[in-house]
């Protein structure tokens, strides 16, 4: 029978020790509680994350080994250089984050139900107005075809998801992410959980402790609070992609 610490409303600042989490089902932590900006904000700078399907209780996380992105190894290669070539795509931050967190919770062939339910949907687009989430959109024209949003915590950024309604648009964003992090200092994504397509993109495991250990130097550092549409200079764009090839 499986034991879980209850997490109280009265103090969205606490949470166990992610150490204590469950091997089986690798992770589990907690539950109960609720997703406030506080909350979420805590736990992301603890390593734990919410993750939960419609008509279970809110569940939090922080698995062991841990999925993460290295923003120093992540740039335009010489395969999404072909799928580039001759898109007219553009790539913006925070211009559009509600329609990216709708087209990732959008049903996929293959996949049954969405974790991102309604209730996350709000959350994270509270956040966003908060400005501690972010967005990065791939648009053809006015087209969305791709794009991810996650959470910035100091200079560490969480990622949540990333969708493509056309192949190599999540992944443009998700380089584009990474090279504006990169000139920001910041030196991880993290990914959570691994899965194929994370680890075919460029992502590796850590162990939770080194990650908990990069968390509480990174998350402790100056980030940058507010609408990153500013940055939109520093963004790698498909044109210049090409170009360097």
């Amino acid at each position: 029978m499986i034991r879980l610490p209850q997490l109280s409303t009265a103090a969205p600042l606490r949470f166990p020790d992610p150490r204590s989490a469950l091997h089986e089902p690798n992770g589990l932590l907690a539950f109960g509680g609720d997703l406030s900006p506080e909350r979420l904000l805590a736990a992301y700078g603890h390593g734990i994350f919410p993750w939960f399907g419609e008509e279970e209780p809110i569940l939090w996380w922080s698995p062991d080994p841990r999925c993460v992105f290295r923003t120093e190894a992540l740039r335009i290669n010489r395969s999404l250089r072909r799928q580039l070539r001759g898109k007219p795509w553009r790539v913006s931050v925070d211009r559009a984050f509600e329609a990216v967190i709708r087209a990732c919770a959008a049903p996929r062939e293959g996949h049954a139900g969405t974790w991102i339910v309604p209730e996350m949907i709000d959350a994270y687009v509270a956040l966003h107005r908060l400005g501690h989430a972010h967005s990065v959109e791939v648009r053809d024209d006015a087209r969305l075809v791709g794009g991810l949003y996650g959470v910035a915590v100091g200079q560490l950024f969480c990622g949540e998801s990333m969708f493509s309604a056309e192949s190599g648009g999540s992944r443009l964003a998700l380089v584009a992410l990474a090279g504006l992090l990169r000139q920001w200092g910041w030196p991880l994504i993290d990914a959570q959980v691994a899965n194929a397509h994370t680890l075919g993109l460029g992502a590796v495991e850590i162990s939770r402790e080194h990650f908990l250990h990069e968390v509480a130097r990174l998350a402790a550092l100056p980030g940058r609070v507010g609408s990153w549409v500013d940055a939109e200079s520093l963004l790698i764009q498909p044109d210049t992609a090409q170009a360097a090839g």
